[in-house]
């Protein structure tokens, strides 16, 4: 059956999507049954902030069987910038070089706007700094796969 050449790399980027949203809910779920309470509207919001940085990092090729060893996996160094944000400490504690980088990368955004969605705080700069770095990462990521697609195929 004759199908467009993009529907199998959409077929995965949706699969992924699906996957990291249930894994996403799992997550919420236990964080309610540990005394997660949503203030104000926020949450719709952070559903977007988390599907578009799911997006970001996508780096499997379609094709590729999971448990292969010989696949080769398109690995980026924005798996990592999660450890070096503000997530886990405040940026005021790191040392100087560490809270340059830290304040500048595109997770740090993305950490403070949930949060503050979540406690129906002002987000500020925040989100749309956020959003311009992930759109910035998916128009790369997009280009890529589609070259990397187009040699494959």
């Amino acid at each position: 059956m004759p199908i467009s050449r993009s529907t199998v790399l959409w077929g995965h980027v949706l699969t992924s999507l699906v996957s990291n949203a249930f894994t996403v809910v799992v997550i919420i779920l236990v964080a309610f049954h540990y005394g997660l309470s949503i203030i104000g509207g926020g949450a719709l919001a952070v559903v977007g902030i988390l599907a578009l940085f799911t997006l970001a990092l996508l780096r499997r090729l379609p094709d590729c069987p999971k448990i292969s060893g010989r696949c080769k996996r398109l690995f980026h160094p924005l798996v990592f910038l999660p450890f070096i944000c503000s997530a886990f400490v405040p940026t005021e504690s790191m040392p100087s070089a560490v809270r340059a980088f830290a304040e500048n990368q595109p997770v740090t955004p993305i950490v403070g706007s949930i949060r503050a969605l979540l406690s129906s705080q002002q987000v500020g700069n925040d989100i749309w700094i956020a959003l311009g770095w992930r759109f910035g990462i998916l128009m790369v990521a997009y280009t890529f796969a589609i070259r990397a697609y187009k040699k494959r195929v």
